[in-house]
C-alpha cells in the first residue's frame, strides 16, 4: 500500500517541520510533500502529532529479547534480537559477538549471511569485538579467548560478501598493514578494548581505522603526557565515536566534555545492549558468569560492567536529558551518523526522497509509538516475545 504519513513533527535535514507529508512507496520515501498536495492513491496515515524520526541504527547489540548472540550466533536469534530491539525504535541494527574462537565468528557470519538473504527485518551486518583485544582492558570479555590476527582470521573477517562487517580490535594487538587490509577488503575497524599509545592508534587512523566503539570505556585515556586512545578519537575530526548514554558507563559531564571537543556529527548512539533489553527477567550468564542487572546496569558478581540494559530511545531520551542536546541531535546520532559510519548514508538515516522507509514515531514523552522497516510497520513483521515487556513503553529506569 502507498501511505501517506500525515500530521507529526517531522524532522528534515535542516529540522522539525509541520505541516509535511512523508510519501512511502514500494519501502522506499517518494517525496516528503505539503500535506494538502497528497497525490491520489496514497492512503493518509495521521500520527496524531507526534515525532516522526529516521529509524535508530544500533552498531552495537549483543542481545535482546532474552537472546545473547553469541551464545546462540543463528538466523532465528538475529530475529528474536531484533524484534526486541525494534520496540524501542531500532530499525537498523549489527548483532555482536563478545570475544569468541574463531568457530563461533565464522558461524555468526553464516548466520548474518543467511540472515540477510532472508531479508530479516533491520539486519544490517555483524559487529565481531574481539577477540583481537588487549587483556590489559578486557572488561567483561574472556581473555583466554584472545588472539592475534593472522591469514586465516583475515580471510574469516572479509568473508561476510553482504551487508556490513565491523570489527573492534585493539591496534597495539596488530599491525597497521592488517587493519590497511581489512579496510580495502570492506570491513570496517573500530578501536576498542585497547590500551594503545596515542601514536600507535594516529597509525592506525592513517591506515583506515573508522572509529572508536563506547568511547571511554575499555581505552587508555586522556591524561596530561600521553593522549591515549580517547585523545586520538577526539583530536581527529573524520573518526566516529560510539557513546552509551547510560550516565553510568560515562559521567554525563564527560560526555558534554567529548561533544565540546568534536563535532556532534561524528558521535552516534549506540547500546551495548545485553539479553535483558525487552525482558522483565533481568539475569543473564555469559561465558559461564551470571550477570544481573543493578541500578539500571548490567554487572557480574565482582561489579564490572557487562554491556548494558539500555534501548536506543532510552539512549536518545538520554542524550536529551543528560546531555542537553535537542531532539534533533540525539535523533541524528542515533540514525544519520551511525547511517554514514557504516557507509549507509545514502540510503539509511535520513527523511528525504529516495532513502528507505525505515522510520520511528516517537510520542510527547520520547517513547516509540510505531516504527517502519523498508515501509512496512511493526505490526506487519513483529509478534509478541514471550515473557517481553510489549509496545515500548517499558519504565525508562535501566535507560
Amino acid at each position: 500500500m502507498n501511505i501517506a504519513l500525515v500530521n507529526a513533527r517531522v524532522l528534515l535535514d535542516d529540522g522539525f517541520a509541520l505541516g509535511k507529508a512523508v510519501l512511502v512507496a514500494d519501502g522506499l520515501i517518494q517525496a516528503v510533500v505539503e500535506e494538502g498536495a497528497v497525490p491520489a492513491g496514497f492512503a493518509r496515515r495521521d500520527l496524531e502529532g507526534g515525532a516522526l524520526v529516521p529509524g535508530f541504527i544500533d552498531v552495537q547489540v549483543n542481545g535482546g529479547g532474552g537472546v545473547l548472540f553469541t551464545d546462540a550466533p543463528s538466523p532465528e536469534a538475529i530475529a528474536q534480537i531484533g524484534a526486541a530491539h525494534r520496540r524501542y525504535g531500532t530499525t537498523g541494527f549489527m548483532p555482536t559477538l563478545v570475544s569468541v574462537d574463531l568457530e563461533t565468528v565464522g558461524a555468526a557470519i553464516a548466520a548474518t549471511r543467511e540472515a540477510l538473504a532472508d531479508g530479516s527485518p533491520g539486519l544490517l551486518g555483524v559487529h565481531i569485538e574481539g577477540p583481537f583485544l588487549n587483556v590489559a582492558r578486557k572488561g567483561i570479555h574472556d581473555a583466554s579467548k584472545f588472539r592475534v590476527i593472522d591469514e586465516p582470521a583475515v580471510a574469516l573477517l572479509t568473508s561476510l560478501n553482504a551487508g556490513r562487517t565491523l570489527v573492534t580490535l585493539a591496534p597495539e594487538m596488530t599491525t597497521p598493514e592488517i587493519i590497511n587490509r581489512l579496510t580495502k577488503a570492506g570491513v570496517i575497524v573500530a578501536a576498542g578494548h585497547t590500551n594503545a599509545d596515542y601514536a600507535t592508534v594516529r597509525a592506525a587512523l592513517d591506515n583506515g581505522l573508522a572509529g572508536f566503539t563506547h568511547l571511554f570505556n575499555a581505552m587508555s585515556p586522556l591524561t596530561s603526557r600521553e593522549p591515549g586512545a580517547v585523545g586520538a578519537a577526539l583530536e581527529d575530526g573524520a573518526s566516529w565515536c560510539g557513546l552509551i548514554v547510560d550516565g553510568k558507563h560515562v559521567h554525563p559531564v564527560v560526555l558534554r566534555i567529548a561533544l565540546a571537543a568534536k563535532r556532534h556529527e561524528r558521535f552516534m548512539l549506540v547500546t551495548d545492549a545485553m539479553p535483558t533489553v525487552g525482558m522483565t527477567d533481568k539475569v543473564f550468564r555469559l561465558g559461564g558468569r551470571l550477570i544481573t542487572v543493578k541500578d539500571g546496569v548490567c554487572v557480574d558478581e565482582h561489579g564490572t560492567l557487562a554491556g548494558s540494559d539500555l534501548d536506543m530511545a532510552g539512549a536518545v531520551r538520554n542524550a536529551v536529558n543528560m546531555l542537553g542536546l535537542s531532539l534533533a541531535e540525539a535523533a541524528r546520532m542515533a540514525s544519520r551518523s551511525p547511517a554514514e559510519f557504516l557507509g549507509l548514508g545514502r540510503e539509511l538515516g535520513r527523511i528525504a526522497p529516495g532513502y528507505r522507509a525505515d522510520l520511528v514515531l516517537l510520542d510527547a514523552d520520547l517513547q516509540v509509538a510505531e516504527t517502519w522497516i523498508n515501509g512496512r510497520d511493526s505490526a506487519a513483521d513483529v509478534g509478541p516475545a514471550t515473557g517481553a515487556v510489549q509496545g515500548g513503553h517499558e519504565d525508562a529506569r535501566h535507560a
